[in-house]
């Protein structure tokens, strides 16, 4: 009798259980109506905790935005967010006077090191249609020698990002996206310099998966001290070695047996998270991750003092003009300009 390579299996709410090293996962899908012209939704706010609006009501949230959905001017230090949008846009604007606005699968990759703010705000761009969002936001930690490196953001574009594409002996097709890691011949783009990501011996794996329906598929092994986890998100069902798991679940496989995955009868739909712990101490705090609680309480007093670089924005919750399109203004003076 063969041995399940299935740890655990979990169901997926809306922040997502992670492992070492990464920190936190929460998948956001808002079907949010049409915009009112000036980005934020042409609808009522009555009976919505504005300020506080993670409950889903008629569909979507207004999370911490009062006029524009989104989260308005925030500190961070210690780590790193990844943010990928499969749907809708985010609008970014920091501390160093840097910004942008992406979506529709591009990726943006942020190492807060040693501490910025940042607005991420969900322009309701359409005024003639719905303006569905979805994405995830990861954020993976930083050691300790790390911790306190320059902050930095990269873009990975959707036309850039590689994408492996395959097929089974029925021809069904699975299709992955590598957001970090590589994939046969297929390699991800570089990710930000200072991430754990960025040695290939952490073995880290950021991937987006679509299985066509019936399709199989074989997640390569990795080395036995990685974790990994597939958050199975859409479809009705996938087989793991035999083994059936419906939608919204999560599951800890053994990293260095091969597995196939069997997709239901609708496309399945997943996110593997991969990586070797970095194994230090975690000490969080809401928007710190440091190494200690002294480190934690230095955070605090710092981001008192300096406000990491203060806002040099005129608002807090920050948006582009309407008709600019994707684009990232970084620190240097440098424009990228996407179509």
């Amino acid at each position: 009798m063969s041995v399940s390579p299935i740890i655990s299996i979990q169901p997926l709410g809306f922040q997502w259980p992670v492992l070492d090293p990464f920190l936190f996962c929460v998948h956001h899908l808002d079907y949010f109506p049409k915009g009112n012209g000036e980005m934020g939704p042409a609808a009522s706010l009555e009976g919505r905790n504005i300020g506080q609006d993670f409950t889903i009501k008629d569909g979507w949230r207004m999370y911490h935005g009062d006029v524009i959905p989104g989260f308005p001017a925030h500190p961070h230090r210690g780590f790193e967010t990844v943010t990928v949008v499969l749907q809708g846009f985010v609008d970014h604007s920091d501390s160093h006077g840097q910004a942008g606005r992406y979506g529709n699968g591009d990726v943006q990759w942020m190492t807060a090191g040693s501490g910025l703010q940042h607005s991420e705000m969900f322009p309701l761009l359409h005024d003639d249609k719905e303006n569905t969002g979805e994405l995830f936001q990861i954020w993976i930690n930083l050691p300790k020698a790390k911790k306190m490196v320059e902050p930095h953001f990269k873009m990975l574009w959707a036309e850039d990002i590689p994408v492996h594409k395959s097929e089974d002996i029925k021809s069904k097709k699975t299709e992955v996206t590598l957001i970090t890691g590589s994939l046969g011949t297929t390699k991800a783009l570089d990710p930000a310099p200072d991430s754990w990501a960025a040695d290939e011996k952490n073995e880290v794996l950021i991937w987006t998966v679509k299985m066509e329906q019936g399709a199989k598929w074989s997640i390569p092994t990795a080395s036995k001290n990685t974790f990994r986890v597939v958050y199975f998100y859409k479809g009705d069902s996938v087989t793991v070695n035999g083994e059936e798991i419906g939608e919204y679940k999560a599951f800890q496989l053994v990293p260095d047996a091969e597995v196939e995955l069997v997709a239901g009868e609708t496309d399945c739909f997943f996110l593997i998270l991969q990586g070797i712990p970095i194994d230090e101490p975690v000490f969080q705090h809401g928007p710190f991750v440091m190494n200690s609680k002294a480190e934690i309480m230095k955070a605090f007093v710092d981001f008192d003092e300096t406000k990491f670089g203060g806002w040099p924005w005129e608002r807090s919750d920050m948006v582009h003009p309407k008709d600019k399109g994707r684009f990232a203004t970084h620190i240097d003076g440098t424009e990228e300009i996407r179509t």
